[in-house]
């Protein structure tokens, strides 16, 4: 099982070299990868309308994949994981793009996990449909695999149209797509086209949602061991309680096993450090 950590977005600040400590403090602990949330916009919750989610406008994030570009430059094994990329609102041919340079800039070390979000704010201010983000991730997610393929091509989708066009430089694979959400659409659409799911679900749940994914793995013709799964433990209850549950978690067969640092009063980035260390330790030495 790979071990990694989440960037603690919103608990950062935009210090180069803060960043630079904690993403080599990582790579040094021994970790195989290293996952990044995603959001562009904050939504103010006093706007007219009232606004409910767990982020506003007050909380900063850094944009992925300029991120990884950074991160890349000076790291030398750790994959670099969007956990996720909200792909629908985005441009799927940039995205394309975007992905193929970190993935040859680091060769090789990108890990493209993507999902629909929950921001419609985002999504009216980005200029893109939230209603109809669902169908458009399949095609979005067909386009960009097969513009990693094939230096020219001709496509003609119900979002999307490329006329004999393609990237260069090429991908020098195909880079890895995996798939979030918890609701019955985003598993069958994850199991039916995805390379592996990140699960957002409390470890007391997780047998009967590993069980569903596997079901629908079946359904769609696919072997369940050849389909990665990403679950996380938190780190807001403590040390212990983290590698307790992720030991649970391995228990269960997933192949990756992702930390979470947010949430548990840590100061940046030095905190943040210490407390992945400790768990590394505490992993390791059990």
């Amino acid at each position: 099982m790979k071990l990694g950590v989440v960037f603690p977005q919103t608990e950062t600040n935009a210090d180069p070299d803060a960043i630079r400590a904690f993403t080599e403090a990582v790579e040094a602990a021994g970790y195989d990868h290293l996952a990044a949330y995603d959001h562009v916009l904050g939504a103010n919750p006093e706007r007219p309308g009232g606004w409910t989610g767990p982020y506003t406008h007050r909380d900063p994030f850094h944009e992925p994949m300029v991120l990884f570009g950074f991160m890349a430059a000076w790291t030398g094994r750790i994959e670099l994981v969007t956990e996720i990329l909200i792909l629908p609102q985005r441009q799927a041919a940039l995205v394309a793009k975007q992905a193929a340079e970190i993935d040859l800039l680091s060769r090789g070390r990108l890990r493209l996990g993507v999902g629909l979000g929950w921001n419609a704010v985002e999504y009216e201010a980005l200029g893109l449909s939230f209603k109809d983000r669902g169908r458009r991730i399949e095609e979005q997610i067909d386009l960009m695999r097969r513009l990693w393929r094939e230096p020219l091509l001709t496509f003609e989708g119900r979002w999307h149209t490329v006329a004999d066009a393609g990237l260069n430089p090429l991908p020098e694979r195909e880079i890895p797509i995996w798939m979030g959400g918890s609701a019955e659409p985003a598993l069958r659409r994850a199991a039916a086209i995805a390379d592996g799911w990140m699960v957002n679900a409390p470890i007391d749940r997780a047998t009967a949602a590993l069980e569903q994914m596997r079901g629908y793995l079946e359904e769609a013709g696919r072997d369940p061991d050849d389909f990665g799964i990403d679950a996380r433990v938190s780190l807001g209850k403590g040390v212990e309680v983290a590698v307790e549950q992720g030991r649970r978690w391995r228990e269960l067969g997933i192949s990756h096993l992702t930390v979470n640092p947010l949430g548990a009063g840590l100061g940046w980035p030095w905190g943040h450090v210490d407390a992945i260390r400790r768990f590394k330790a505490a992993w390791d030495g059990g």
